[in-house]
This record gives structure tokens, C-alpha cells and sequence, in this order.
């Protein structure tokens, strides 16, 4: 056999794989984050670390792997059995069940309601994020569920029964009538083909079938243009009585032990979300129970869809958070030109912005979650209706360019569907379409700007905590003031007035609660005259360094 020359090659050397990094995975997802640990702690969650360490452990390793197979396996609708039956039933891959099965019984729907204490809500809101690293889609049914409560809680009688089995911590995705089941997830149903947001143009109807009021059976008559996770056992609806629209919960099983006329008409082809089902229904008299009085459905299910928009906050924050680790991961074990990736100045400037972008969204969501701890504070609970609009309209917008650039800083195979950026771009831009548009973030912000002088107080309070500390900040405070005293053309500059709220919301809690050098590499970055909204244009007087050793995964 003749000897290899110098430079020659065999067949096998070019199927070496070098200069690639190793995947991030089988990690526990909690330990590893030294940023979600910092606002835990800073929130009153701390109490929760041994839980969210065993949370963060299943999602790193067989939960990581379950939520590519439930990415893969989409769900299937079959309408009808094999004889002819009409049945409605979504069919998922065993890892949809598996995700959900380990949320909801570590407390992902449940923790706040059952376990009321200081940080309740922030414990749950990290397991959301983890939860949301795993997989996004099944986040749906579980933020629903979550979110539920306040307005089934409207009915007392109602609430009897159903409560009780959303607490159960006990997932069980069998297509059984929910009385026969010990644990039940919930869903929501409000937008029609011809309104979207604009739910007072529903045309769904409601006729009772004894007496009306609060508690009674109606039966439903109409559509629902969007209906997500159609496989929950019940559903928060929105119908129109004599009395105008009204919340009903409407199972997918009667009581007497038959299907309700619930008829899937297709599952929704989507871009991203793609291991939730998402449908089109049609009510043919299906029965569902009023919550509250006739005429209050928006009062109603409001209290719903202000805790779903807080999730979309916390989902958007997750998915930068690991698009951020990702590029970061990738690029500290790839060369290029003599250096690992993330040496070179231009990579380390652009991995120093995504990073410190993921942190100010983090900050702003489980600031959120505090409030939620004490919201019987009436200034927090008036600061998360004004802040919860503010945030899900900045974090979502500012997700799906975040989860872009991470793409790129990982390159062609970041754009492959084996890698897991790709799932977090298609996933990106749901949030900042459901549960409200941007546009209808604005609306809300401008109807508390011009109707709700207290929640607008308590927004400016918020604010006000960090003043003082950087010239920067106190020069844009004064001139967001002096806009929001500007009420002409208050609605046509909404965004521009979101935009700048949101950046100094986000400044004012990196100040008040955050680490000195994060929060000062933010308002340097995002505060001045001529700041720059492409990620990688960072000054060279930030510590870019530190920030990303920060945001490194600590494995």
C-alpha cells in the first residue's frame, strides 16, 4: 500500500466534522442561567429554587428532545371514525403529552392559585419561560389554563366544579367527557371571520335553555375563526344574547355524557406554533354556562386575556433568552480567522447587544409577575394594566429580529430545521399577533392614558424609582412626560410613545433592581439621540465581555 502524501486526503478525512461546536443540550436549564436566577431572586422567588432546578433539569435533557418530536409530528384532526361518526378529535404525538403531562404537574397552570405566597407568581412565570425553551406550542393550552381562572372564579356555582380540576396538577389528554376526568385543561374562543380584535362585531348567539343569568345553560349558535387547542375540555367563549355579549365556559362534552355540538372545521396551516392545534369551529346549539351577568363578557374575559398577554411577555422573553444562548454557545466553540467566533470584535459587539436585549425583556416580564404577587397593592395591580400592554407590544415586535440575528450569528445551519433557531424564528412572531395585535396594545395604552389616571400614575411611579442615576435616563423621562401631556394626535403617534415607554421601562428596571453594568450598557445603547436599531452597534466603552459571560450558558 503506498504511504499518504503530505496533503493528500483519503476518502474518510472528508467526512471529519471539525471546527463545529457541540449542541446545547442535556443541561439543566435553571442552574445554567445565571440571569433567570438573578430575577428569581430579585423577585421573591428564591424559594423556589429546589423546584425550578428539578423543572430545569427534565427540560434540558428529555424535554428538550420531546419538544423537537412534538415540532416534527404535527397534530392530525380527523372529523369523523371509521364508521362514520362525527368525533372532532385532534390526534397529538406522544411527546405533546409528555410536555404537557410534566407542566401541569409541577404547577405550570396551578402554583399561584393553590400555593398563594410572596414570589407565587414569579416561580410560575419561570417555569413559563423554561417551559417556553422546550417547546412554545403546548405553552398554549397551559397559559390558557392558567389564565382561566379569574373569570370562571366570576361564577361561584361554575366554579365549584371546574376549579378544583385545574388545580388537580393531573393532565390527562384522553377524549372523555371532563367529569370523568381528574385533572382538565382549558381553552378560549373569541375571534370571528369578520371582526379579528373587534369582538363586539361577534355574531355568535346565545339562547338560554330555561331561565337566563349567571350559571344558566345556553345554547350557542355561530363560529369562531380561531379556536387553539381544540382537544381542551372546555372553552372560554364570547356570544351575543339579547343583553349583548356575554363569557360562557363551554365544554366539549355535555352532561349527559354525549359530545357538544362543537364541529371542528379544519386545523389552521401555520408558520410557526406548529406542535399546537390551532382550528376553525362551528357551534351547532352547543351548551355552555354564562359566567357572570348578560351584557359583562369583555369584563369577563378580559381578566383571561390580561394574563394570556403577560404570557405572550414572558414567551417572547424566553425565546430571546435562548436564541441569545444559542448564538452565544455556537460561536465560543467555532473559528474563524484564528479566533473563536465570539473573540472577534464585530460577533462580540452583536452577541453583547442580543444578550443584554434578552435581559431587559426578562427584567420587564417577571416585574410583571411581582406585580401579580401583590396585586392586591392597588398601584400594582393599576401598573400591570397599564405595563402589560406596553411590554407585550415592545418584547413580542422586538422578538422575531432578536431570533433573526441569533440565526445569523450561528449561519446555514442555524437556518436548518435540525436547529432549533429555526423553530425560535417561524415561533417569533405569534405573540406579537395573539391576544392583540401591536396596534391593539396601543388602543388599550391610549384608552389608560385618557381614562385611567391611576394606572397611568402608577406606570409614571414605576418610573420615577429610577430617576437620578443617569443624566440620560432623567432627560428622556422629562421629554416622555411632556408628550403623554400632548393628547393631539395622541393615536397616530401611539407606536412612537410605546416604543419610548417601553425602552425607558425597561432602563428604569435594569436601574432600580437590575446589575450596575447592565443597566448602564442599556441606556447608553437605547436612550441616546443617535442610538441605532440594528443589534452589533454597541459604544466600545461597554464591558461586551462581561455581558456575554454573563448570558453564557454555566454548564
Amino acid at each position: 500500500m503506498k504511504a499518504k502524501g503530505k496533503g493528500t486526503m483519503t476518502m474518510q478525512d472528508t467526512h471529519d466534522v471539525i471546527n463545529q461546536p457541540s449542541a446545547l443540550a442535556n443541561f439543566n436549564v435553571y442552574t445554567a442561567d445565571t440571569v433567570l436566577q438573578y430575577w428569581v431572586n430579585q423577585y421573591g422567588g428564591s424559594w423556589g429554587d429546589a423546584h425550578l432546578s428539578a423543572f430545569g433539569q427534565r427540560i434540558g435533557h428529555e424535554l428538550l428532545q420531546a419538544g423537537f418530536q412534538a415540532n416534527k409530528h404535527h397534530p392530525e384532526f380527523h372529523s369523523h371514525d371509521r364508521f362514520g361518526h362525527r368525533i372532532d378529535e385532534v390526534s397529538y404525538h406522544p411527546a405533546y403529552h409528555q410536555l404537557m403531562e410534566h407542566a401541569v404537574r409541577e404547577g405550570h397552570c396551578s402554583l399561584p392559585w393553590t400555593e398563594p405566597q410572596p414570589g407565587a407568581h414569579v416561580v410560575r412565570g419561570a417555569m413559563a419561560f423554561m417551559h417556553t425553551q422546550a417547546d412554545p406550542g403546548s405553552g398554549c393550552p397551559l397559559t390558557m389554563t392558567f389564565a382561566s381562572v379569574p373569570a370562571i372564579a366570576v361564577q361561584p356555582d361554575i366554579a365549584e366544579h371546574w376549579l378544583p380540576k385545574i388545580f388537580a396538577r393531573h393532565y390527562d389528554g384522553s377524549n372523555i367527557p371532563w367529569f370523568n376526568k381528574q385533572g382538565v385543561t382549558i381553552g378560549m374562543a373569541m375571534t370571528e371571520k369578520q371582526g379579528g380584535s373587534d369582538v363586539r362585531t361577534n355574531t355568535t348567539s346565545a339562547t338560554p335553555v330555561n331561565e337566563p343569568g349567571g350559571g344558566q345553560r345556553y345554547q350557542l349558535v355561530g363560529h369562531k375563526w380561531f379556536c387553539s387547542a381544540p382537544m381542551c375540555d372546555a372553552f372560554l367563549v364570547l356570544a351575543q344574547t339579547d343583553n349583548g355579549l356575554c363569557c360562557f365556559l363551554v365544554p366539549r362534552w355535555r352532561e349527559d355524557g354525549r359530545k357538544n355540538s362543537i364541529h371542528i372545521q379544519r386545523l389552521k396551516d401555520k408558520v410557526g406554533n406548529l406542535s399546537n392545534a390551532s382550528s376553525e369551529i362551528e357551534f351547532r346549539h352547543a351548551e355552555g354556562w354564562l359566567l357572570g351577568e348578560e351584557g359583562r363578557g369583555i369584563t369577563t374575559i378580559i381578566q383571561m386575556v390580561a394574563l394570556t398577554r403577560y404570557d405572550c411577555m414572558l414567551g417572547s422573553s424566553a425565546l430571546m433568552a435562548q436564541a441569545a444562548k444559542e448564538a452565544i454557545w455556537h460561536t465560543g466553540g467555532r473559528k474563524v480567522f484564528g479566533k473563536f467566533l465570539h473573540e472577534q470584535p464585530l460577533m462580540l459587539n452583536v452577541l453583547a447587544d442580543l444578550a443584554l436585549e434578552a435581559e431587559a425583556a426578562m427584567a420587564i416580564s417577571l416585574r410583571i409577575a411581582h406585580a401579580l404577587d401583590n396585586v392586591d397593592e392597588p398601584e400594582q395591580a393599576a401598573l400591570i394594566r397599564c405595563a402589560t400592554a406596553i411590554g407585550k407590544y415592545w418584547i413580542c415586535k422586538r422578538a422575531i429580529q432578536h431570533t433573526y440575528e441569533a440565526m445569523e450569528c450561528i449561519g446555514g445551519v442555524g437556518y436548518v430545521n435540525e436547529n432549533i433557531t429555526a423553530r425560535l424564528y417561524r415561533e417569533a412572531p405569534v405573540n406579537a399577533i395573539w391576544e392583540g395585535s401591536g396596534n391593539v396594545q396601543c388602543l388599550d395604552f391610549m384608552r389608560v392614558v385618557e381614562r385611567e389616571p391611576d394606572a397611568l400614575n402608577a406606570l409614571m411611579n414605576e418610573l420615577d424609582r429610577a430617576r437620578g442615576h443617569h443624566s440620560l435616563y432623567d432627560e428622556q423621562l422629562v421629554s416622555i412626560k411632556d408628550a403623554l401631556s400632548d393628547t393631539t394626535s395622541l393615536a397616530l403617534k401611539a407606536r412612537r410613545l410605546m416604543e419610548s415607554i417601553a425602552l425607558l421601562w425597561q432602563a428604569a428596571t435594569l436601574i432600580s433592581d437590575g446589575e450596575r453594568f447592565i443597566a448602564e450598557a442599556f441606556v447608553k445603547s437605547r436612550l441616546a439621540d443617535n442610538a441605532y436599531h440594528q443589534y452589533g452597534t454597541l459604544d466600545s466603552d461597554i464591558d461586551m465581555t462581561r455581558i456575554i459571560q454573563r448570558a453564557m450558558p454555566q454548564l
